[in-house]
């Protein structure tokens, strides 16, 4: 009897470390995600608004949020003309509860209306895990708070083309010897245009995306460098040189075919739709382009016939390596007079970790504001690039009216418009 009493309390020993630890594992795996904090009965009904036409990313996370709430309604509202009708909207009878927001509206009395409306995101009190971002893509404001927190990032780079590397036995470059060395071998293998790019207008043309993160490595660290540029000082212009003989260089070494690139209608799809023709080893583009690049596979005979494997990589235009511009790309806001605004809090709660974050960011093909890049291969180059190649032009302060300044004058050089010194003492000249 009494060896039978003592299997049985062993046994029951056994059972409670068992549960005890199981428990353990399971509170710290729930701890680094969402924990619910209202009763899942409560009711509501959140609008979220934005300039997409459809955002059925963020539509898929209110499906995950119905899980933990049932009762409240979610619903995602495009405002036309987005940037100027977004402070009037929110000035309205039916204003949303949450709102994208931007950083450049920061300061801008234009925009004042999208900034005062916005809830200090930084309040301890909401319990926002503002540690799964990447710090130098939230907004620096003068007062410490935080009107808005960034839910997708973007950078420039190269879509590459992997299987043709991998066909061709050459590596992904990570330096501008390289980048030069891959274009001519793969030139010598056939291929007419070994990289391409938008070049018939300036905006977010090749010649700005391959060139902005070199200049902004110039003055990352020249705080009256900055200065001088944002005043649109005149002689500000010199800060230019380095990138724009670099630039030269790019185009003297062979590296694009202008003319070839000029056949390129438009930097967004018709970009997409060229690299998918499969013969275009690298091509240069924002992050926003490849963010479209999924849903039009299915658009690309060419693609259906042959598909291959594709990413997204830093352009390396110098010999140390590439930089990693790491810039927010969409952010949202809580309106701080929202009526629902316990549950506004909570759904951003939900969203701001990194499990949603890098769901949404992956569903929509942009990429993700947390500090785990390595869970898209499409994106995963620029997880791998050092912390002292990373810049971020929230930290280096450079304003749209400086870097206006600079991207006219590098295509007007890239183009062959102007040449470097006609760009420099044509700093501050500039217009749209």
């Amino acid at each position: 009897m009494k060896k039978t009493t003592f299997i049985l309390l062993a046994a029951l020993i056994v059972l409670c470390l068992t549960a005890c630890s199981n428990s353990t594992k399971q509170e710290a795996t729930t701890e680094k995600g969402f924990q619910p904090a209202l009763d899942a009965s409560t009711t509501g009904h959140i609008i979220v608004a934005g300039g997409y036409d459809n955002f059925e990313a963020l539509e898929a996370e209110f499906d995950r949020f119905n899980e933990y709430y049932p009762d409240v309604e979610l619903v995602y509202t495009k405002v036309d003309d987005y940037n100027n009708m977004i402070g009037t909207v929110l000035n309205g009878n039916d204003a949303p509860d949450i709102y994208v927001n931007y950083s450049w509206m920061y300061g801008r009395d234009k925009y004042k209306s999208s900034i005062d409306h916005a809830e200090n995101l930084a309040d301890p009190a909401l319990g926002l895990d503002l540690d799964c971002i990447r710090s130098n893509i939230i907004l620096n404001t003068d007062d410490g708070t935080l009107p808005m927190v960034p839910v997708f990032a973007n950078t420039y780079g190269m879509l590459v083309n992997k299987d043709l590397f991998e066909k061709e036995g050459l590596s992904v470059p990570t330096t501008y010897k390289e980048l030069v060395e891959v274009c001519k071998a793969f030139r010598e293998k056939g291929y007419q245009n070994p990289m391409m790019g938008f070049s018939k207008e300036e905006t977010t043309s090749l010649f700005t995306l391959a060139a902005y993160p070199f200049f902004c490595g110039t003055v990352a660290n020249d705080a009256e460098a900055v200065k001088s540029l944002n005043s649109l000082d005149p002689s500000a212009g010199k800060y230019m040189q380095p990138t724009l003989e670099m630039t030269t260089q790019f185009i003297n070494d062979g590296c694009v075919d202008l003319e070839a690139c000029a056949e390129i209608e438009n930097n967004y799809d018709a970009v997409i739709l060229r690299f998918f023709e499969g013969d275009v080893p690298m091509m240069i583009c924002s992050g926003d382009a490849v963010s479209g690049t999924k849903k039009r596979e299915s658009r690309s005979e060419a693609f259906i016939a042959n598909p291959f494997t594709y990413a997204f990589a830093p352009v390396p235009m110098s010999d140390e390596g590439a930089y990693f511009l790491d810039m927010p790309n969409l952010q949202f806001s809580v309106n701080k007079e929202s009526a629902n605004l316990d549950m506004a809090n909570e759904f951003m709660r939900f969203l701001v970790t990194s499990g949603e974050l890098n769901e949404m960011a992956q569903n929509k093909g942009l990429m993700s504001p947390t500090k785990d890049l390595s869970f898209n291969s499409v994106y995963a180059a620029f997880g791998d690039v050092p912390e002292s190649r990373i810049l971020s032009p929230e930290v280096i302060g450079l304003t749209d009216d400086a870097v206006l300044q600079f991207r006219q004058a590098n295509y007007g050089v890239g183009t062959g418009a102007m040449t470097i010194d006609e760009a420099i003492a044509r700093f501050g000249t500039f217009t749209k």
